[in-house]
Parts: C-alpha cells; structure tokens; sequence
C-alpha cells in the first residue's frame, strides 16, 4: 500500500502567542513557519510524490505551497477529515487559561473520554482522520500503485492520533508522541501492518536541548505546541 508522508503545519501566529486555535479564521503562518514552509521541498526532494493532501485550514495550505510551486502539476486536494480538531469553546483561549479547566486533566491522562464543549470529542477526531488516511491510502495505490507516496499536511493532535493507531496504541497514550511544526512523519503502510519510518522529523536537534515548560512536568501540548524557539 501507499507511503504517507505527514506534514505538521510550519509555526502559526497563534503558536508563538501561546493560543489554541483550533478552526479559528485567520491564522497564518509566522515568519519562521514560512521559512519552514520554504524549506520543506528541498527536505522532500527525493520523494517521487503522486499527490499532496491538505486540511482545509489556511495554516496547512500555506505549509504546501512552496512544494506545490516547486512541483507543477503535483495535484492538491483539501480533505475535511483531516481538519484540526474542534476545540470547541477552548478555541482562541490562551493555553495558559486553559491548564487551570478541570477538562485539561481529562485531555492529558485520558483523552478518549475527553469531549471539548461544543466541539468534538476526541475519539471523533481520531476516527475521522483515520478513516481518512485508510481511504487515501487506497486511492492512491489504485492509481499510482502500491510503492506510490504522498504528503498530508495537518494538525499536531490529528498527527498524533493517526501514528497511534498505526502504531497500535490506544489513544490514551497518544499524548506520549510529539510533532513540531513542520515536521515529517512517515508511514508505509502494508497489508500485515503500518511501519512507522520516521517520526516529527525537523532535521535540527535544537529541539531536543530541555528548556522551561518543554514537557519539564510530563504536560503534552495540546495542538501541538509552537517547537524550538
């Protein structure tokens, strides 16, 4: 079956001002997530790509465009299945309101049973996306083959649910993964199991330097978090 190619967004405005997003209008890349986005078809050079796939959301078709660009005729369809989750109420609010909400508990410990209040439970966006990649993995190979691969640029959190299920985790321990934005994750997907090739790649290890509030006291950012300063 196809190879996917997870693309993380490149970092948003509302990361480096500490929101949580979610579907809110009108958030774009930042200046490093731009030059992050620049960066990505030389990252991906080698890739023979058939197809790129995009949340509906400004954020992620920003992140493609450079590849697109550098790639006439790369076909790009918009997928509402992989949208940000839906924060609900939670969108827009500063994330260092949102540690105090009762709610937060539930979303670091035991995400399954996390529903956000007017919006979507966490199990949906899950399911969704899933079902989603199944269903691209599949048109794909019918119409490139089985070795075919593609890039899907999304969220943190739909990263994370997606690489748990390949990975055969329940969603209660998908807060144990991390994926900066901008970063690459691949999986190739067979008809025994998925094999999980690389994981929020950036290509820097920056990242990996313990900084404050960098997961210091085993808390997951929820969305995804804003990477290396």
């Amino acid at each position: 079956m196809a190879t996917l190619i997870l693309v993380r967004h490149g970092r948003s405005t509302a990361n480096t001002s500490g929101v949580l997003a979610g579907r809110t209008p009108g958030v774009t890349l930042d200046e490093r997530g731009a030059a992050q986005a620049a960066a990505l078809p030389g990252r991906l050079a080698d890739v023979p790509l058939v197809a790129a796939v995009s949340s509906p959301l400004r954020r992620c078709r920003e992140t493609l465009r450079p590849l697109l660009d550098a790639r006439p005729g790369l076909p790009l369809h918009v997928e509402e299945r992989i949208n940000e989750c839906d924060y609900g109420d939670w969108s827009g609010r500063k994330l260092s309101e949102l540690g105090d909400d009762p709610l937060m508990e539930v979303v670091q410990t035991h995400p399954s049973a996390a529903a956000f209040p007017g919006g979507e439970s966490m199990r949906a966006m899950q399911n969704r996306a899933v079902e989603a990649v199944r269903d691209w993995n599949a048109r794909i190979e019918a119409e490139h083959g089985e070795d075919a691969c593609y890039v899907m640029c999304s969220h943190g959190d739909i990263i994370k649910s997606v690489v748990a299920d390949a990975l055969g985790l329940h969603l209660d321990l998908f807060q144990r993964l991390h994926a900066d934005p901008c970063s690459v994750t691949v999986i190739r997907y067979t008809r025994a199991r998925p094999f999980l090739l690389r994981l929020g790649d950036t290509g820097e290890f920056a990242g990996f330097v313990p900084r404050e509030h960098a997961h210091g006291d085993g808390t997951a950012a929820v969305g995804g978090g804003a990477g290396a300063p």
